[in-house]
């Protein structure tokens, strides 16, 4: 996505990894994911014998330490920037939730 918005003189948003240092000028803001909090989760559950099969999902959710956004500020308007900082304090503090929709996607044709 990142090559294609640079041969098109476009932005982009990133996701997973940030690759806005790869990408100057070209990633407005990237989704990241850390494993770790999943992980973590799963490794304590198995230290402590108390296991079980369960959806770990939820632990790659930002609320859970599994998600995290980085900003450009420099190709976002401040305005942007301080709404979309907002949400991210709210979804931190449990006052915002996404809702996951896991439902198959209608096709368009």
């Amino acid at each position: 996505v990142a090559d294609a918005a640079v041969e098109r003189g476009v932005k982009a948003i990133g996701n997973v990894i940030d690759t806005s240092g790869d990408y100057p000028g070209t990633i407005l803001a990237s989704a990241i994911w850390h494993m770790e909090a999943t992980i973590d989760k799963a490794i304590a559950k198995v230290a402590s014998d108390d296991f079980e099969a369960a959806d770990y999902g939820q632990y790659s959710f930002m609320a859970f330490g599994g998600g995290s956004m980085v900003l450009d500020e420099g190709l976002v308007p401040a305005d942007v920037a301080a709404a979309v900082k907002a949400t991210e304090k709210d979804i931190l503090d449990g006052l915002f939730r996404v809702n996951v929709n896991d439902a198959r996607p209608a096709s368009d044709g």
